[in-house]
């Protein structure tokens, strides 16, 4: 109206352009895998929203240039292109069901033995999950031995607000733990129902507010924390924390069966603490007999320790060292795993 021409680019030909981007870890194109939303064309101004499959993608920056790039390559007429990325959510978005608790992955992080460093691994992810943009929980769920308020550098108890508990804060990251409930000097024996009642308080008795990302820090074994957290939560998937020896990787094997056998998928395994003393490969032979992703190899780096004992993680501490930007490529790494697993079923949807 009042002499404007209506745009002669259509919606047709931006997804026509679209359909020629892949995802990176899919290897389906955007419009395919029903990622492109909301096309708005004025004039010569193309918008639209990305859904991206996990929050933190790593391979975002990748899209949008190769995103922007096909529709002014393809499309004639185009000025600019606006691109808005979103994230996937699982069924309804809470994914905790009646417990109603929005939070859209749950990564359990677990060992079959203790000492592998497996809440550092926890700590580390989880922070550097938040450096990507994602907005990140962490629960110590090793109640016989939280550590996490001492790694994270907050040890005062959290306020209670409306009968619910708020979560420390810190590096950018909620958190809660058992910790937090009971004196320092006190033993913890608990049998299984008293334990399985913790877990349950402390997914839902807490504020944890939207979260991307909520990695859960088990205890070593495979008893019945991992039993009633998989009862009580559907999990994204699990990630395994070896060392270097054999008799690490045996444990380790222990580990990744017991997710198996609550039908829990296995996103990786991780090799911490290899070097001079310990060694290195066992977590890649680990991997290979379980025939799943080998996510990575963490070097044994006394900055971890001080990291851990001062609340000062090593990815914020020394962010720049070798061992920091090797946690930062396995928050990545998992990110990008955990895209491939919340596309499974819309893939297999597709292929039908």
């Amino acid at each position: 109206m009042f002499g404007r021409k209506e745009s002669a680019i259509s919606e047709a030909d931006v997804l026509v352009a679209l359909a020629t981007v892949q995802e990176p870890e899919l290897h389906q194109d955007l419009v395919t895998l029903g990622m492109i939303k909301d096309i708005h064309i004025q004039d010569g101004a193309v918008s639209f929203k990305v859904e991206l499959t996990t929050p933190a993608c790593p391979l975002q920056g990748r899209i949008e240039a190769e995103s922007i790039a096909a529709v002014r390559q393809m499309v004639p007429g185009v000025e600019s292109v606006e691109i808005q990325f979103t994230h996937r959510v699982r069924g309804d978005g809470r994914i905790f069901g009646k417990l109603n608790v929005p939070i859209k992955n749950i990564i359990a992080v677990a060992s079959g033995k203790g000492g592998v460093g497996k809440s550092t691994v926890s700590v580390n992810l989880a922070v550097s999950l938040a450096m990507e943009g994602a907005t990140v929980g962490l629960l110590d769920a090793d109640i016989y031995g939280p550590n996490i308020p001492m790694m994270m550098g907050v040890t005062d108890a959290p306020p209670v607000l409306q009968g619910k508990l708020v979560p420390a804060e810190a590096h950018g990251v909620r958190f809660m733990s058992m910790g937090f409930l009971l004196p320092a000097d006190k033993a913890l024996i608990w049998r299984g129902p008293m334990l399985h009642k913790a877990l349950q308080q402390l997914m839902t008795d807490v504020r944890w507010g939207e979260l991307d990302y909520l990695i859960v820090d088990l205890p070593p074994g495979t008893g019945d924390a991992q039993l009633s957290l998989a009862q009580i939560v559907p999990l994204t998937g699990g990630v395994i924390v070896t060392m270097p020896q054999m008799v690490s990787v045996s444990d380790a094997l222990r580990g990744a069966a017991a997710f198996e056998q609550l039908e829990v998928p296995i996103i990786g395994v991780v090799e911490n603490m290899a070097g001079e003393i310990f060694g290195s490969g066992g977590g890649a032979g680990a991997a290979k007999k379980l025939g799943v992703d080998f996510l990575g190899v963490i070097q044994l780096d006394p900055n971890v320790r001080v990291g851990g004992d001062s609340g000062a993680p090593v990815v914020v501490s020394h962010p720049d060292s070798p061992t920091a930007q090797a946690f930062r490529t396995l928050a990545r790494v998992i990110a990008g795993r955990v895209s491939i697993l919340n596309a499974t079923p819309r893939l297999e949807f597709i292929g039908a």
